[in-house]
């Protein structure tokens, strides 16, 4: 069964990735640039439960 993503949860991840294609999305505790496709869609999908969309668990 696949997971159920809001509209919203979709322009987070987007926004994430072409954050790290700009090379300027920063984690948010180190502050360190994110190389990483992976750990970009989690910063976007992190972000968006942060703001209440419909995100399945972890």
């Amino acid at each position: 069964m696949m997971a159920k993503y809001g509209k919203s949860v979709q322009r987070s991840v987007k926004r994430a990735m072409h954050k790290l294609k700009e090379g300027t999305l920063i984690s948010g505790k180190s502050g360190t640039r994110v190389k990483g496709r992976q750990q970009a869609i989690a910063i976007g999908l992190s972000e968006a439960r942060r703001k209440g969309a419909k995100v399945p668990a972890e």
